[in-house]
């Protein structure tokens, strides 16, 4: 399957037509990204994760939003969720902030945990629109989440690594894998990129293939999601 790539430009062209012109909200596309993230976190445990212990790490923008909802779905299959905002709650985007709510009523926004009795580190601090080297305290769960040794997926992009160009910041997640959305960025097809994404996977946010087309992109996009949702790509 011949599967197109996005530099960063143009997944937020992606995102303006999907809110814009096909009326396909930010929560929408933010609910598919988290369920589709914490189905894969479930899938590469075996598809068994009550009782595991799964640290989720979020940042402030939508990517965080999207790894709150992934930590809403494991809750709700019976994982023990432990969940970091790893930025000053007061900078949520009114969205994210919606889904950091819902976990605060669900008592999964953690203070006092011990990471290393995780099995799985959801990164989901820094999206596709994030450049330069990471700054406290997004960098210290970074360079925490590396050292501990546990297997990291990633949300889109590993934290830290420009998804136009592949550059990695100083530090970057190394993630054992990375689910990125819509379509694939480009930094994540550069060979400098590959120590830090990890096996790659694709999911699906709910785009439809017509609006590649429009003028603005003029990208011809098949239906790479016809048997499955989540797909290996790489």
């Amino acid at each position: 399957m011949n599967i197109p790539s996005l530099t960063t430009a143009q997944m937020i062209e992606v995102d303006r037509l999907m809110i814009e012109v096909y009326g396909i909200s930010l929560e929408q596309m933010m609910e598919n990204a988290g369920r589709n993230l914490a189905e894969l976190a479930r899938q590469r445990l075996g598809r068994q994760v009550k009782g595991h212990q799964i640290t989720v790490l979020c940042g402030a923008g939508n990517n965080g939003g999207g790894g709150m909802v992934a930590a809403r779905h494991l809750h709700n299959w019976g994982a023990d969720v432990c969940v970091v905002l790893a930025s000053d709650p007061h900078k949520l985007k009114d969205v994210p902030a919606h889904q950091w709510s819902i976990l605060k009523t669900l008592q999964l926004d953690q203070v006092n945990f011990d990471l290393e009795s995780s099995v799985l580190i959801l990164d989901a601090m820094l999206g596709y629109g994030s450049t330069g080297d990471p700054r406290p305290p997004i960098k210290d769960w970074i360079e925490r989440a590396n050292s501990s040794g546990i297997p990291i997926l990633s949300l889109d992009s590993p934290s830290g690594l420009d998804t136009t160009t592949g550059k990695p910041g100083q530090p970057c997640i190394r993630a054992t894998a990375t689910m990125t959305l819509a379509l694939p960025k480009t930094g994540l097809l550069t060979t400098q990129a590959k120590p830090f994404f990890g096996e790659l996977y694709l999911a699906d946010i709910g785009t439809p293939p017509e609006l590649y087309a429009a003028p603005s992109l003029g990208i011809k996009v098949d239906s790479m999601f016809a048997k499955a949702s989540i797909i290996r790509i790489g």
